[in-house]
């Protein structure tokens, strides 16, 4: 699985691991209080499979424009133009390969994002053996997304067509002087039910209980039936997914523990998180953070339960995603998606510690230990805590 030298390349980089990767969409419904998400898993061998758009619709350029708040056809012609016709690496309703029991990770995007903008970490997750659910949240934080209703008896469109017509939900933009904190303490816990949502019905398919799924698939959910591991399961997220991560954390013990990739604090401000009884891994990025996000995650140190926090040295909020592979060099340095460390080691970084600290937790028996130094912030370009100055008693986090 190589260290931390990756091979340069143009595009999202292929899971690692010794499994193939397959993804679907599944939707359940019909309304907004239903499930979205994208899953990634180790899929069989063989057969004739493409790899799906890595942008699936025209609509989530629109709600990029939204909410980088820039003209909408512009960037729809620029984001077309340079990333429409970018694939993800994974086999697209590639059949589940069964024969093991998985463990399952409840991924959560970040603000303004969707389901299918952190694929590196997904797909090298289900190359290592995990089964990903990447929610698609439904709360007006992601760029766009959608849900399925039944069609107004007013307007029944052809005879016997579709019953179903798509409802476009696009990022909720904060008008001036708006209080940001109600908003998104409403957002994170809707959040953490819709990852709570998926994790029960992601569960319900392993002991043979089936829920419809709206979207065109045939994806064979028989095969999941028995092939995951109830008492390995992990949240992880990016950003605003990172707190949605640590929300559901403590409102299901289901989940094992949790990694926060360069959580945003904001919304947790007001948590209790004595609560929270679970390990959590914070892998930071060097240019994001401010002394209160730091303080906010230190309120969750622990002497009883691990806690860690390591600093990635030149990486920035954008290294996580995958849009930080395919910008050029000045986009990338122009729009933050590139930070001074070269991505793909950055990317390697982030899936090792977060491999490293699931085997842990999750009492993995797989050679991930092989990267324990990272949890404790030991690697060329690595730190254990922040590089921020700190109040003096605020300085040191366990390790």
């Amino acid at each position: 699985m190589g260290g931390h030298n990756s091979v340069q390349f143009s595009g999202i980089p292929q899971g690692k691991g010794p499994h193939a990767v397959g993804s679907m969409d599944f939707m359940s419904g019909p309304s907004n209080q239903g499930s979205f998400f994208r899953l990634y898993y180790p899929c069989a061998e063989g057969g004739n499979y493409e790899e799906p758009l890595w942008i699936p619709r025209k609509e989530y350029y629109l709600g990029l424009a939204d909410t980088l708040k820039l003209n909408r056809f512009a960037v729809n012609f620029f984001l077309c133009y340079y990333f429409g016709s970018v694939k993800s690496p994974a086999r697209w309703n590639a059949p589940f390969k069964p024969g093991e029991q998985y463990p399952l990770i409840i991924f959560s995007h970040g603000l303004g994002a969707f389901r299918t903008l952190y694929s590196a970490i997904c797909i090298e997750l289900a190359s290592q053996g995990f089964i990903v659910a990447a929610v698609e949240h439904r709360d007006r934080s992601a760029s766009a997304t959608y849900y399925l209703q039944e069609k107004s008896p007013s307007d029944p469109g052809e005879p016997g067509g579709p019953t179903l017509e798509e409802v476009w939900l696009y990022n909720k933009i904060l008008k001036a002087g708006e209080d940001e904190y109600p908003l998104r303490v409403q957002q994170v816990n809707q959040r953490a039910e819709e990852c709570i949502r998926a994790l029960d019905i992601i569960l319900n398919f392993n002991a043979g209980k089936h829920t419809a799924n709206l979207l065109p698939s045939d994806f064979d959910w028989n095969l999941l039936k028995d092939s995951i591991d109830v008492q390995r399961i992990a949240a992880v997220g990016h950003s605003f997914g990172a707190a949605t991560a640590i929300k559901s954390l403590g409102r299901d013990s289901r989940f094992r523990c949790g990694v926060a990739l360069d959580a945003w604090m904001f919304p947790l401000k007001d948590e209790i998180f004595s609560n929270i009884r679970q390990p959590v891994l914070f892998v930071n990025s060097e240019k994001f953070h401010w002394v209160n996000n730091i303080l906010l995650m230190k309120k969750m140190d622990s002497t009883s339960i691990e806690r860690k926090m390591i600093t990635i040295k030149g990486a920035v909020h954008q290294s996580f995603p995958d849009f930080t592979f395919l910008a050029g060099y000045m986009v990338g340095k122009l729009f933050k998606l590139k930070g001074d460390i070269d991505p793909y080691v950055a990317m390697d970084i982030i899936n090792d510690v977060t491999l490293a600290f699931l085997q842990r937790h999750l009492d993995l028996h797989k050679d991930f230990n092989q990267w324990d130094a990272l949890i404790d912030g030991k690697g060329e370009f690595v730190m254990p805590g922040t590089n921020l100055d700190l109040p003096p008693a605020e300085s040191e986090i366990p390790q």
